[in-house]
């Protein structure tokens, strides 16, 4: 806030704060940006996501569900936060991308990433290992091909983790479903809006994510 000054408890409540206070501090009336309540909302819809998906264990095993959410709670939450920053600065930090494909690589060994993504402790096979490659393999060409004009390497980096994460067949998909979207998004910002134009810069990791995503919530594999 431009006043400074320090918010309080219930100034601070997700999404509710800002719907109360009329996105505008209470102090100095200065207006909140709308990125806090977009990013609560969409964390909160996440989180929301991952409980229906695995609501089944809960009723079964309350301990194993909480290993799982917990796990996929965080990667999703980490990918949100990849997202925001590639919307703001058109960049992924690569300490960002690391982070999460450390925390990726570790669910290969607790998760069964190749098959519905359950808790399954086991050593993978070279096909898991590899699975964070394929598709990174193919946007680095993307990139050293285009110059980095039709995508950027961070994106290849990402997908190293989110391969890991998901496993081949659905990252396959969550990446067609990130280009469908994005050339649908893109065609739309370029007719109406005038700062976008066919060379206009657009960050592709929301795209990914989102893809990502629904390829996990929904085991989309669209070339298995």
């Amino acid at each position: 806030m431009s006043c400074q000054k320090q918010l309080r408890w219930y100034e601070l409540i997700p999404l509710f704060s800002f719907l109360f206070l009329f996105g505008r501090c209470k102090s100095c009336k200065s207006k909140i940006s709308a990125q806090y309540p977009l990013v609560e909302f969409a964390t909160a819809s996440v989180f929301a996501a991952l409980f229906l998906k695995f609501q089944d264990i809960f009723f079964l095993n309350t301990l194993i569900f909480s290993l799982m959410y917990a796990y996929y709670a965080a990667a999703f939450s980490l990918l949100l936060v990849v997202v925001v920053y590639d919307m703001k600065h058109k960049i992924i930090p690569d300490a960002l991308s690391l982070v999460f494909g450390i925390l990726a690589f570790v669910g290969l060994f607790l998760f069964d990433v190749s098959g519905n993504g359950l808790f399954y402790p086991h050593m993978p096979s070279i096909w898991e290992f590899l699975s964070g490659f394929w598709v990174a393999t193919i946007f680095a060409l993307f990139w050293l091909v285009s110059s980095g004009t039709w995508m950027g390497l961070g994106d290849a980096k990402l997908a190293v983790g989110l391969g890991w994460l998901l496993g081949t067949s659905r990252l396959l998909s969550g990446a067609a479903l990130a280009f469908w979207i994005g050339a649908i998004v893109g065609i739309i910002l370029i007719l109406f809006t005038k700062n976008h134009k066919m060379k206009s810069e657009i960050p592709f990791a929301p795209y990914l994510v989102l893809g990502a995503l629904l390829a996990f919530l929904f085991e989309l594999h669209l070339f298995y």
